[in-house]
């Protein structure tokens, strides 16, 4: 059984993907009693068919079963169509600017001193100040909505059980509460005092006579700053990663930064930011000549999936001009990730501005990086980085 928890693993899985896919496109894994589908076919069926494939992870009692990533029709549906009504394109859109300002003031410390950790420095910071302040959070209250962030994605260690796994279990407990408190005030200072944010749009969201519950806010305050944060700031990471890997796709970047958006999506499937998804069988299931018991917890790994050689020509080669690119990195179907396009934003925004201010960029340490805390996710927790000063640029607003 190969290690799929090792850090050598979890830089490259790529390798024990293709041979998987080959020798056993589901795989059950008796320590965890986990099943894993590897090829892009399986992982489509996995996340589309409802009726074998339930959401419904996290037990009734859990706060994650609030999460709309963990709802199955009907409930889902109804969740979802409350949450666009507040998070809607137009809002989304609305973002790049302050986006721009901030990837702008983060880069401005570190310019004239030519290195920097990408990742400590750039990108985790980003999303995360971007989420604060869509929420309408203070300012001084970004450091929690870190450590809040941190304790959830430590949940993803769990599968195995045990005492490392109740401590986070317990910790997890605890941040919610906390959460609950600090929302409940903050909402009810939106239905006093409506403003102009994310927030607000939540509180006062409707459809059919339903609004969205403390419980529901909560687990969608927790999906977006956990999944949300984390997804951009592994995209970044993995861009730059993908970047330096490749110095021609990188040098024709830099010649036509036009094709941005093709070299994000073609980073999305050949490092996805989340490499697997969670589904429990509500029956027996029978894949690829095997029968999956129901009950079992049951993993898509969409990072496989979005390098099967069925479905992408050449699919281990980063093409930046691929298309067309089917990739799966934000989900499929009705469970399509709600944050995809702040995610892409995001991700084009922030890029273009490394790429205006960051010249000769390079590796600092020939050390291998460390991975994400979040097993199921694909990214470094460090990325120092060399580069030729540029202009320091101040932007506020």
């Amino acid at each position: 059984m190969m290690n799929f928890l090792s850090d050598e693993t979890r830089r490259d899985p790529y390798p024990a993907y293709a041979q998987l896919r080959t020798r056993t496109p589901l795989l059950y894994d008796p320590h965890s009693d986990t099943w894993m589908v590897f090829d892009y076919e399986g992982v489509k069926r996995v996340l589309m068919d409802h009726e074998a494939f339930s959401s419904l992870v996290a037990p009734p009692s859990a706060q994650t079963s609030q999460w709309l990533v963990f709802a199955d029709p009907p409930r889902h549906a109804q969740l979802r169509a409350l949450i666009m009504r507040a998070f809607t394109s137009r809002s989304v859109a609305g973002l790049e600017p302050r986006i721009r300002a901030l990837a702008h003031a983060l880069l401005d410390p570190h310019i004239e001193r030519g290195e920097m950790d990408l990742a400590a420095d750039f990108s985790v910071p980003l999303p995360l100040i971007v989420i604060a302040e869509m929420f309408g959070a203070p300012i001084e209250d970004q450091p929690r909505f870190k450590r809040w962030s941190d304790v959830i994605m430590a949940l993803g260690y769990t599968l195995e059980g045990g005492e490392a796994a109740a401590r986070v279990h317990r910790e997890f407990a605890e941040v919610s509460a906390e959460m609950k408190a600090y929302l409940h005030a903050l909402a009810g200072q939106r239905r006093a005092e409506p403003r102009e944010d994310l927030l607000t749009r939540l509180v006062e969201a409707e459809v059919d006579g339903a609004r969205l519950t403390e419980e529901e806010l909560l687990g969608f305050f927790q999906l977006l700053l956990s999944a949300g944060h984390e997804t951009t700031t592994n995209l970044l990471n993995n861009a730059v990663l993908c970047l330096l890997g490749h110095p021609d796709a990188l040098a024709q970047l830099q010649a036509s930064p036009a094709l941005l958006p093709s070299v994000i999506e073609e980073v999305l499937r050949y490092r996805a930011p989340v490499q697997a998804m969670f589904r429990l069988t509500r029956r027996e299931v029978s894949l690829h000549g095997q029968v999956i018991p129901a009950g079992k917890l049951v993993l898509p790994m969409i990072g496989a999936a979005n390098r099967d050689p069925l479905k992408f020509r050449d699919a281990e080669r980063f093409d930046i001009h691929r298309e067309p690119n089917p990739h799966i990195a934000f989900g499929h179907g009705i469970h399509f990730c709600i944050g995809a396009p702040l995610s892409r934003l995001e991700a084009r925004v922030a890029l273009s501005v490394l790429l205006e201010r960051l010249k000769d960029f390079r590796l600092a340490s020939p050390t291998p990086w460390t991975p994400r805390k979040a097993l199921h996710v694909h990214g470094p927790t460090h990325l120092p980085l060399h580069f030729t000063p540029g202009e320091r640029l101040t932007s506020s607003g």
